[in-house]
């Protein structure tokens, strides 16, 4: 429960300086709030996180180094204390239904006024989840995601088989990836350039959460969108 007569300590983390100030600059103003950190980068947010372990992050989805969801993934991992807002500046449902299973706590438009991202704030300090003005419960929230998947299932897939947020195109490059295959390889397995393969292998880490490809390999597995005894990968 939050204590009205204890200060919510808030890291405030974006890559643009005028932004970050401003988002900061805000939450002073509310009474209770007291800001302890900025950081720039996802490196330096998890940094400050483990460090200083404010109650929460606000932290902007798209960051140099870390993304927003792998700081969110890492610091869940970790069990830190730590609740996540993340911000972003794209009405992306994808990439809402990632937030949450990576454990953000909310999930906010870069575009929120400052009264409802305070009262997001307050929500997630009491332990609730916050997404696109929703407020749940630990158990409400997974009913919603449920009902996205659901949704998700009947929008993208074929009748029978998985969900899952890949495009044709880097469910092939995962393939590849699940076989051991390096970069270069799956360029020439695809006919594709290898930077175009360094670009899906990328997005597909974001799309995950994950760090490398071994933990969007076991992400993958996990659920059932990939097996290791699939066929080989065409040369």
């Amino acid at each position: 429960m939050e204590d009205p007569f204890e200060e919510i300590t808030i890291v405030v983390v974006d890559d643009h300086p005028l932004f970050r100030q401003g988002v900061a600059d805000a939450l002073t103003l509310e009474l209770g709030f007291k800001i302890i950190g900025q950081a720039s980068s996802g490196d330096e947010a998890l940094a400050q996180i483990r460090a200083l372990r404010p109650d929460v992050a606000v932290v902007d989805i798209n960051l140099p180094g870390m993304n927003g969801q792998q700081v969110t993934h890492q610091v869940v991992q970790e069990k830190l204390p730590t609740r996540i807002v993340l911000l972003t500046a794209y009405d992306d449902r994808e990439q809402i239904l990632h937030a949450a299973w990576a454990g953000a706590a909310a999930y906010c438009s870069k575009d929120v006024d400052p009264a409802s991202l305070i009262r997001a704030i307050h929500e997630v300090v009491l332990g609730k989840y916050v997404i696109e003005d929703q407020v749940f419960t630990r158990r409400e929230l997974e009913r919603w995601l449920e009902r996205q998947m659901e949704k998700a299932r009947h929008l993208y897939s074929e009748p029978g088989s998985p969900f899952h947020p890949l495009s044709e195109r880097e469910m092939e490059v995962l393939s590849c990836v699940v076989h051991g295959m390096s970069n270069k390889e799956i360029a020439i397995s695809l006919g594709i350039s290898h930077q175009t393969v360094k670009n899906h292998v990328t997005s597909i880490l974001r799309k995950f959460g994950v760090e490398d490809r071994t933990q969007a390999v076991v992400y993958a597995l996990k659920r059932g969108w990939v097996k290791l005894n699939d066929q080989e990968p065409k040369e």
